[in-house]
């Protein structure tokens, strides 16, 4: 276990950073733990995923606005979901930038179908930088704060190591028929 976290902490920072590019909330959720643990710095990781972030956001912006043909081919089997995704942008206007750095499967939609419209660059760019700070430092600080609780329950399934995966699995299979429920032909 230890040497899990040395090479966490050695390389922590880059996979934070790698990780934040396509959404990133298991990873700033990881490095508030470890920065719980003493492993890694809570406002160092916070400013990298928020940087990340924002940068990961920004690209799926500009692929969509400047790279329609590369990106239109991929969203062939995903047109519900970018329907979707354009459905709540209009209904929920500029919150939509916000709230989908919670929702998992609209972190890479919700920008690109952005690009894919003629919404302002520099007001999104405004908008999802105020987003991203927001994002990580609510998550970093939560899971930081939540060190203890989480450290407690560890110790409790320690023994029953499965029961942690399988949930993550279950809440993720849940996850994804909602968003097949929700863009199902009616």
């Amino acid at each position: 276990m230890q040497d899990i976290l040395t090479n966490l902490s050695t390389y922590g920072y880059l996979i934070l950073f790698l990780y934040s590019l396509g959404g990133g909330m298991i990873a700033i959720i990881g490095a508030g733990l470890l920065s719980f643990e003493g492993s890694m710095s809570l406002s160092l990781s916070i400013a990298i995923a928020a940087v990340a972030n924002f940068i990961g956001d920004m690209i799926l912006v500009y692929m969509g606005r400047y790279n329609k043909s590369s990106v239109m081919p991929y969203f062939k089997s995903h047109k519900r979901k970018l329907a979707l995704a354009q459905i709540l942008f209009k209904k929920y206007g500029d919150k939509i930038i916000f709230i989908k750095k919670y929702i998992y499967g609209l972190k890479t939609l919700v920008p690109l179908a952005i690009g894919l419209t003629k919404y302002s660059l520099v007001k999104f760019a405004m908008i999802n930088a105020i987003c991203a700070i927001i994002w990580a430092v609510s998550l970093g600080l939560l899971s930081y704060y939540a060190g203890e609780f989480i450290s407690q329950l560890a110790l409790y399934f320690g023994d029953k190591s499965y029961i942690i995966p399988l949930f993550l699995f279950v809440l993720l299979a849940l996850i994804w028929l909602y968003f097949s429920w929700a863009t199902k032909k009616r």
